[in-house]
């Protein structure tokens, strides 16, 4: 991997950003490099910027408490979104919510940058069981359960 794009990938920087800070030198496995283009092994070199050495993460799994009134999306014109929740550090790791939960549901919500395993949850072929906890106000009738059980 480029060195610029890991400074990127495990900061908040910007690829110009971390350019810049890389033709001022930075440490790679104790040795000044000044080139963005020089190329590292993301899982084995160390890499230190400003004293502080990098940690170099290809996933995140975030779980979530979905609040009321926010969507299950990464970005909406109009509403917050779960990724608006989010701390920045956060975000550079570009999460996706797996699954969705309706904007006035709570719940448990899993957000990942991981694309295989968010595949693996929310496709109808894998069969992976979910479970809902309903609330409703008043009396539920015997006769709604089969619309709780086929989906409203």
């Amino acid at each position: 991997m480029r060195l610029d794009k890991y400074i990127g990938h495990t900061t908040l920087l910007s690829r110009a950003e971390s350019k810049k800070i890389i033709k001022k030198g930075v440490l790679v496995n104790g040795n000044i490099v000044k080139t963005p283009d020089f190329k590292i092994d993301e899982f084995n070199d160390e890499v230190i910027v400003n004293e502080k050495k990098l940690i170099y993460q290809k996933y995140i799994y975030i779980m979530m408490n979905k609040p009321k009134g926010v969507i299950s999306a990464t970005e909406d014109s109009v509403s917050r979104t779960v990724i608006d929740l989010l701390e920045e550090k956060d975000c550079i790791f570009e999460p996706f919510p797996v699954g969705r939960l309706d904007k006035d549901t709570e719940g448990l919500m899993l957000l990942t940058n991981d694309g295989n395993l968010g595949h693996q949850l929310t496709s109808p072929k894998k069969d992976v069981e979910k479970q809902y906890y309903v609330e409703v106000s008043g009396v539920l009738k015997v006769e709604h359960i089969p619309y709780l059980k086929e989906g409203i």
